[in-house]
């Protein structure tokens, strides 16, 4: 901060004054106060984003389903079930996340039924099965 201050010959003279402690430490408490209140709310913000995710690609996945059914006369895969990301992605031309680093891992089933099962500790799971009604994936493992 800079100040303005006279010397005693009246001439003008300038000089920085820092900032004392208790400044700095009411402003640490201020900071902390408001990340405190702000990272919960961002967490859970990043968690519905992640769960947007999910819900779409098992949408895309329910419509690649159909569209592999009329062309091959059965659901991918032709028996049990596929949790190799980069299989899914070919057989049902899709592109779903295949690095190290995805949130999800997906599985489909012969049956119709695709979950995907999120990366992490909570290790919750959204399910989608092709004659689901509304068209909605639900929440929990559903699925064979």
């Amino acid at each position: 901060m800079l100040i303005e201050y006279y010397d005693k010959k009246g001439g003008i003279m300038f000089g920085i004054r820092g900032f004392t402690l208790l400044e700095i430490i009411i402003t640490v408490i201020i900071l902390g106060i408001l990340v405190s209140i702000a990272l919960p709310n961002y967490l859970k913000a990043k968690e519905k984003a992640l769960d947007k995710e999910a819900i779409a690609n098992l949408k895309l996945i329910r419509s690649a389903e159909i569209t592999y059914r009329m062309e091959w006369g059965s659901f991918y895969p032709s028996a049990g079930s596929e949790s190799n990301i980069a299989n899914i992605n070919s057989n049902l031309k899709l592109a779903l996340p295949s690095g190290s680093n995805r949130n999800w891992n997906y599985t489909v089933w012969n049956s119709g039924c695709a979950r995907a099962t999120r990366n992490g500790a909570d290790g919750r799971s959204w399910y989608l099965t092709i004659n689901d009604a509304d068209e909605e994936p639900d929440p929990g493992l559903g699925c064979p």
